[in-house]
C-alpha cells in the first residue's frame, strides 16, 4: 500500500515538473488526500530539523507570532510533511508552521511522514517558499539557481513553469553576481531589489559596492541609478540572446533596449508596446523608472 502510494507520488512530482506550470499546492493536496488520517502524527517539536535545502534564511518575526497566536488559539490546521533521519525527523515542508508552534508554546504538531529523496526534498522545499512566502529578492535569486541547476531548465523554461516572464527570471538571478557585501544590504531591504538588480548587471565589484552607498547615504531613486548604469564607461556584464521573429524584427532593437532598461518582458506588435508587469510593486517601480508619477 504504503510502496504505490509512494510510487504514484513520484509520478506526480514527475508529471508536475514536467507540466506548464509548477504549483506547490498541488503537490501537497496530493499528499494529504493519500495519506489516511489515522496516518497523520502527533511529532515532538523537539525531533524536528530543518530541511537542509530550505532557502529561507531569514523569516518575518512579526508574521511569525502572528501565526503563533493563531495557534494558540485554533492549533495548527493543516499537517506539517516531514521525513526520517538519522535522529528524529526533518521537515520537507512547513518550517514557519513549526517555529509559529514552538512560539506558540506547543510541544506536538500534525505531521505526515514521506519517504522523500534529496531531490524531491529541495524541489518541493523551493516551491514551497517561491508560492506561498515572501522570500528576500537574495534568497529568491538563490531558488531559481538552485531549481534551474537541479531540473536542467533554462531561465525561458523556468520562467514558464512558475509563471514569471524570463526577463523576470533572469534579473533575479543575475542577483547571484553581486558582492557579498551588497548581497547583505539586500537582504537587510537597505537597497530594494529593483536597484540590486540594476547594479547586478555591473561587472567592476567595487563599482557596484561603491553605487550601493551612494543608494543608501544619497538617497538615489531607481531612475537615477538606471540613469548612472547607463555610463558606458562601466563594463557591463554579457546580455542574453534572445530569440528573434518576423513579429518584432523590425522594432527588435528598441524592444531590447525597453527590456533591459525596465528589466521586464516588453513586446512590440504592430502599432501596441506591451510592456509585463507582476504586481503592483513591479507596476509601481515600471513607473518610477520611465518617471512617470501619478
Amino acid at each position: 500500500m504504503e510502496t504505490t502510494r509512494r510510487r504514484a507520488l513520484g509520478r506526480g512530482l514527475e508529471e508536475l515538473f514536467s507540466g506548464e506550470v509548477l504549483d506547490f499546492d498541488s503537490i501537497e493536496e496530493k499528499i494529504i488526500e493519500e495519506t489516511p488520517k489515522e496516518e497523520i502524527m502527533q511529532v515532538k517539536l523537539s525531533e524536528l530539523r530543518s530541511n537542509p535545502y530550505q532557502p529561507r534564511k531569514v523569516f518575518d518575526e512579526g508574521a511569525l507570532n502572528e501565526l503563533a497566536s493563531s495557534i494558540r488559539e485554533h492549533g495548527v490546521f493543516q499537517p506539517i510533511i516531514i521525513k526520517r533521519s538519522i535522529k528524529g525527523y526533518e521537515i520537507v515542508a512547513g518550517e514557519r508552521r513549526v517555529k509559529a508552534s514552538r512560539l506558540a508554546g506547543r510541544d506536538t504538531i500534525p505531521a505526515i511522514i514521506r519517504d522523500f529523496n534529496d531531490q524531491e526534498m529541495m524541489e518541493i522545499a523551493l516551491l514551497e517558499n517561491l508560492q506561498r512566502e515572501d522570500l528576500n529578492p537574495i534568497e529568491e535569486a538563490m531558488a531559481y539557481q538552485n531549481l534551474m541547476e537541479a531540473k536542467g531548465l533554462n531561465h525561458e523554461q523556468l520562467a514558464a513553469r512558475i509563471g514569471k516572464s524570463r526577463s523576470y527570471v533572469t534579473n533575479m538571478v543575475g542577483l547571484m553576481n553581486l558582492p557579498d557585501s551588497v548581497k547583505e544590504l539586500v537582504i537587510a531591504r537597505k537597497i530594494s531589489a529593483t536597484h540590486a538588480r540594476t547594479l547586478s548587471k555591473i561587472k567592476d565589484p567595487a563599482k557596484v559596492e561603491e553605487m550601493a552607498d551612494r543608494i543608501i547615504n544619497e538617497g538615489l531613486t531607481t531612475a537615477a541609478i538606471e540613469e548612472l548604469a547607463q555610463d558606458k564607461t562601466l563594463e557591463k556584464r554579457n546580455k542574453m540572446e534572445r530569440k528573434e521573429t518576423e513579429e518584432n524584427r523590425t522594432y527588435k532593437y528598441v524592444q531590447d533596449i525597453l527590456c533591459d532598461r525596465l528589466s521586464t518582458k516588453v513586446r512590440i506588435r504592430g502599432s501596441k508596446i506591451e510592456i509585463n508587469f507582476q504586481d503592483l510593486d513591479d507596476f509601481n517601480r515600471i513607473m518610477e523608472v520611465l518617471n512617470i508619477s501619478e
